[in-house]
């Protein structure tokens, strides 16, 4: 397993970077849309769809609707970062109470229409981003992945009192604080490699933590859904890494969050 992780890791993490740092504009809402209708597919067998055709219908009405979203320049207006916000609300709202309001959500239909508010706006995020220059996608994808493993090493030292107990019972409130501390110190260091004022990096420092704490909202999300199909992974498309929303759940939350709190920043 782990010789899979690496070469993996060794294959895709150049051709991420080069899609996400090396394109820009329409190429890279492509290639980016290309990821998040990857993610489509495995959301529909989360949605309950085995069968290929309803899962290739789901794909085909993203494709679409993202085709929409740019022609109509939605794409880079803030109202789809905030109706998936709402969407984000509805889903705290049900890994808060898991089980005990799973019949709300569980037709296949409902965890569709959840796919949609939560995969367009992390596309619509990420194009926003990216027209803001690379710095900023750097910050938010360095924001995500420190805050994972401060969270992993806290929860491993310190964890005591679980988080979501019935949705991810290895997660603990001790690893989400480790999560904090560690972005914190991260967003100083971009402050200080920006040249921020002090003030900036106080400020950068406030905004960062909501968005460490939705992030950790994507990942329960996906794992509420494995869990309640009996799946450890949302695909076998990547050996050693699982599938492709294995890698992005938490960032489907944090993209477009970061994207709305990113103009107060300066």
């Amino acid at each position: 397993m782990l010789r899979q992780r690496i070469l993996t890791a060794l294959v895709l993490a150049p051709l991420a970077l080069l899609g996400l740092f090396g394109l820009t504009g329409l190429p890279f809402a492509l290639f980016t849309g290309v990821v998040v209708l990857i993610g489509a597919w495995e959301w529909a067998n989360l949605a309950g769809f085995e069968r290929q055709m309803p899962r290739f219908a789901f794909v085909a009405a993203c494709a679409a609707a993202m085709l929409l979203l740019w022609l109509s320049d939605a794409v880079h207006q803030p109202w789809p970062l905030w109706l998936g916000m709402l969407g984000w609300l509805a889903n705290l709202y049900w890994v808060v109470s898991y089980p005990r309001r799973h019949e709300q959500w569980q037709s296949c239909k409902v965890r569709l229409g959840m796919g949609l508010w939560v995969l367009l706006p992390c596309w619509i995020g990420f194009v926003q981003l990216r027209g803001d220059g690379a710095a900023w996608l750097l910050f938010v994808l360095l924001l995500v992945w420190v805050a994972d493993i401060g969270a992993y090493f806290a929860g491993r030292a310190f964890g005591r009192r679980k988080l979501a107990i019935h949705v991810s019972p290895g997660k603990s409130w001790e690893g989400v604080y480790g999560g904090m501390v560690a972005v914190a110190a991260l967003a100083l260091v971009f402050a200080q490699w920006q040249e921020a004022a002090s003030s900036d990096a106080l400020w950068l420092m406030i905004l960062t933590l909501p968005v460490v704490l939705i992030s950790v909202l994507g990942d329960l999300l996906e794992s509420m859904l494995k869990r309640q199909r009996g799946l450890k992974d949302s695909s076998h498309l990547l050996p050693g890494h699982g599938g492709v929303l294995d890698r992005i759940d938490s960032l489907t939350a944090a993209i477009p969050l970061f994207v709305l709190l990113r103009p107060w920043l300066g």
